[in-house]
């Protein structure tokens, strides 16, 4: 069988290891990139410009040579081509071979630990860069040709004065290590093969659940309170990678508390009131969400060509129950659903809709009393019972 090396090159012929030379050397020929065929010229190895797999695996397939080394930028774990070709190629067991990382470059050259950073990839892929930046003390970004873009991006949501170091062209001749405030980042321009470490030294990873209603700015928009949004929360059990859609979602209060949760995923969140989709964009501002998207419109028709849901919280349906909960289901037959209601009938209504596709849904009533203080003495304080249905398309 053909020996194949897939190799990580490092971040110049100045960084390949020894280990990737030496099975260089061995290489009866070379695949790989024209930048990284041009490093090692001086071998005189026969060498093919190509870096798509399947091109790769047709000269694999027709060549006579029984070393083959396929050279790949940086490291092999990171972001990187060799992902692809190892699924390509596994007919050949493919072999791995470490580079030196940007990762692990840009760090030491900063003189930065990288032990607890968030590595992220915003070239050419939807990536949650406030969620990151929020959660983390440092963040590493790859990007493309849109710096100016991800830093209008943070500015937007209040991080436009935190530190951000800037790689151009790591391990060339032309390199250039500078740092800035994030705000800087939109006056200047920069090379395509850029990278980013931001710090954030006030960071929080907390996934708050409970948030107290005095937090969110609020209207004349109706807002799930903190006691019943935690339960509900409990009940909608949010991954971090989840879809997430939040139909009347009012005020944006459960919202926020899903994008919180949903750090590396998304939520939806969709309403009839124009003031409502206004309070909830502020809400988002104002707790460094980006991975919401708001929407002004009536369920079903306002989820059309969307990503498909993991987890539905309704607390308003415009007395389309039936409507929504038939769509969402047709789209994903194991959604978790969450429904809030005030009303007996509207109770009975939402667990006639789930039992009619199949789903013996949950019913449970909170009512919550809150303490308030009269001169000396404390007395409660009845609020509206709220009815919370819950269930899932399949056996949790």
């Amino acid at each position: 069988m053909k020996e194949i090396n897939i190799i990580g090159m490092g971040m110049s012929d100045k960084t390949v290891t020894g280990e990737a030379l030496e099975l260089i050397h061995e290489a009866d020929i070379l695949i790989g990139a024209k930048r990284l065929l041009n490093d090692l010229s001086y071998l005189n190895k026969p060498s093919y410009n190509s870096y798509l797999s399947n091109e790769i695996a047709e000269i694999i397939e027709k060549t006579d040579a029984s070393k083959i080394a396929i050279l790949v930028s940086g490291d092999v774990g990171f972001y990187s081509a060799a992902e692809k070709l190892v699924e390509t190629l596994k007919e050949y067991k493919p072999n791995l071979i470490s580079g030196i990382s940007s990762v692990s470059y840009f760090f030491a050259k900063c003189n930065l630990p990288w032990k607890d950073a968030k590595l992220i990839s915003c070239h050419g892929i939807d990536t949650n860069i406030v969620s990151s930046v929020r959660r983390n003390e440092y963040t590493f970004a790859l990007t493309g040709k849109n710096i100016p873009d991800l830093g209008k991006e943070l500015i937007k949501f209040g991080f436009g004065d935190l530190k951000v170091w800037v790689g151009e062209d790591l391990g060339s001749e032309e390199e250039f290590i500078s740092s800035c405030k994030i705000c800087d980042l939109c006056s200047k321009e920069y090379s395509s093969l850029t990278v980013l470490i931001i710090e954030n030294p006030n960071f929080d990873s907390r996934n708050r659940i409970g948030i107290s209603d005095d937090e969110f700015i609020r209207g004349k928009v109706p807002m799930t309170k903190l006691e019943v949004r935690s339960v509900c929360m409990s009940k909608l059990s949010i991954s971090p990678n989840d879809i997430a859609y939040d139909i009347g979602c009012g005020t944006g209060s459960v919202t926020i508390e899903m994008g919180l949760s949903a750090y590396d995923g998304k939520v939806f969140a969709f309403d009839k009131n124009e003031e409502a989709i206004s309070l909830l964009e502020q809400n988002c501002e104002k707790f460094h969400l980006d991975n919401v998207k708001a929407i002004c419109g009536l369920a079903p028709e306002c989820l059309q060509d969307l990503p498909i849901p993991n987890v539905v919280f309704i607390g308003g349906s415009s007395g389309n129950m039936d409507g929504i909960v038939n769509y969402l289901y047709g789209i994903n037959n194991k959604l978790r659903f969450v429904i809030t209601a005030v009303t007996i009938e509207n109770a009975m209504a939402a667990l006639n809709s789930l039992k009619s596709i199949g789903i013996n849904g949950e019913i449970v009533q909170v009512a919550v009393s809150k303490g308030r203080k009269i001169g000396d003495l404390h007395m409660l304080m009845a609020q509206n019972p709220i009815f919370i249905i819950s269930g899932c398309g399949f056996d949790e």
